[in-house]
């Protein structure tokens, strides 16, 4: 048997997830997300796949997330014919955010177009159609048949509804491997999500490294926090704006949100989803309430609406969006969560000019992005092309990150440090990672390794 594991999307980065595994004749490609950043680059990465989409047998996906599946209907366009595995609830959510990715790839075009700048799509609603024909769900826990000689099984991961650590089982008849990857692995005690399952024993480990070299505060203090910063002074001038997934995110900060007021901590604010996207996902996310925690489920049967309580206005068309404009105090929470895309941007246009308002960033900016630009205090940025100098406030609340920090992954993993054979580092920029690959390898890993972009290991 010769088994080959290639990086060819998040190695020493963030974005673009894509790792194919190679087994004898057979190719199965972990993830195949979008790459986002600077938007010349993304766009040419995005539109030139590397690799050769019609000899990939495979797709298994760990969640919905954009920089995870968002190029699956590129691949699909560009001739990938197989099934894409995924747990049923990422199914339902691709059908959202792939759809949304595609509106806003033609939306954004019209308006570059406008403004002279030429921007083709990397794909149109008919490939997310496409796409989603070929998507094929299933639960957790539950072994599925990949392709001859693989089968994978979905563990919880805890960072997303439906997200999945991936177990794939590889055996021949002569050989047998197993390999896990976490996926975007969750945190222990988050709002809405049940904890991630335990990692199984594995030969081959591919791991997330997001923040690798950070701690996140607990959530006690995170709710503190929260509270904290809306009560300052400088905040109570103008409007906040929150860029937010729409997708695990939103629903977060709207139950924080929800336990302050609830408690009669926080003064009610108006507080505006500009999102049809989040509205979307906040609806198969209760569809899925088999897989909350109890602490979701209690507050339900007791009769309150984590999401859509009092002072909550959920904006539903371009015209309400427009009218955002007049706002000047309150929450706008609106996507991108990086600033790469969507409503978000407009909103920004009007905002980072005005010294009384506020950006208030809740989660992991990437290395290019507009977001990543605002927190590291850039003096001007772009919107659409267009130069703006930034006089807003941008504020910065980390705990509320989906993702698990170093000692929350070590936790998680460190159970199977003697019996993995081989680990890869990847998701996360370089300096994480290599830290996080350190960590790793203080707490038994042997044979640590983190990839670079197109790298290529032999594992059998």
């Amino acid at each position: 048997m010769t088994i080959t594991l290639q990086f060819l999307g998040a190695a020493r980065q963030v974005t673009g997830s894509k790792h194919l595994l190679t087994v004898n004749d057979k190719r199965i490609l972990l993830d195949c997300g979008m790459v986002q950043g600077p938007r010349r680059i993304a766009d040419k990465l995005n539109a030139h796949l590397p690799l050769e989409p019609s000899q990939v047998d495979a797709v298994v996906l760990s969640h919905a997330h954009i920089d995870h599946s968002g190029s699956l209907p590129r691949l699909v366009k560009l001739g990938f014919g197989g099934t894409i595995h995924s747990t049923h609830a990422t199914k339902d959510l691709c059908e959202i955010l792939l759809a949304d990715s595609a509106n806003i790839q033609a939306s954004d075009a019209r308006y570059l177009r406008k403004r002279g700048r030429d921007f083709e799509p990397a794909y149109e609603f008919a490939d997310v159609e496409q796409t989603l024909k070929q998507m094929k769900g299933a639960p957790y826990h539950e072994q599925v048949e990949v392709c001859k000689g693989v089968k994978a099984t979905f563990l919880d991961a805890g960072h997303i509804i439906g997200s999945a650590q991936i177990i794939l089982d590889v055996d021949d008849g002569e050989t047998s491997l197993r390999i896990a990857f976490t996926g975007d692995l969750g945190r222990k005690g988050i709002p809405i999500l049940r904890d991630p399952d335990p990692m199984p024993e594995c030969d081959v480990l591919i791991t997330e490294s997001t923040y690798g070299d950070r701690l996140h505060p607990d959530r006690g203090e995170i709710q503190e926090q929260v509270n904290r910063l809306l009560k300052e002074p400088s905040l109570q001038k103008g409007r906040i704006l929150i860029p937010a997934f729409s997708v695990g995110r939103t629903q977060n900060i709207l139950w924080y949100l929800g336990n302050l007021i609830q408690a009669g901590l926080l003064d009610p604010l108006p507080i505006f989803v500009d999102s049809p996207l989040s509205m979307k996902a906040t609806a198969i996310v209760a569809k899925h309430r088999d897989l909350f925690d109890d602490e979701m489920k209690a507050a339900i049967d007791s009769g309150r609406d984590p999401f859509y309580f009092k002072g909550v206005n959920i904006v539903k068309d371009v015209t309400e969006s427009k009218a955002l404009n007049n706002v000047r105090r309150g929450i706008i929470i609106s996507a991108s969560g990086m600033c790469e895309g969507g409503r978000i941007l407009h909103h920004l246009e009007r905002t980072v000019g005005r010294p009384e308002d506020t950006v208030l960033i809740v989660g992991f900016q990437a290395q290019g992005t507009l977001g990543r630009k605002l927190l590291e205090g850039y003096e001007y940025v772009k919107i659409y092309g267009e130069r703006h100098r930034v006089r807003c406030q941008v504020r910065h609340i980390n705990g509320l990150s989906a993702h698990a920090d170093y000692s929350e992954m070590l936790g998680h993993l460190k159970p199977i440090a003697k019996t993995t054979k081989r680990v890869f580092v990847v998701h996360g920029e370089e300096d994480p990672a290599m830290k996080f690959a350190d960590h790793l390898t203080d707490a038994g890993f042997k044979n640590v390794e983190v990839p670079l972009f197109r790298e290529q290991f032999q594992l059998a």
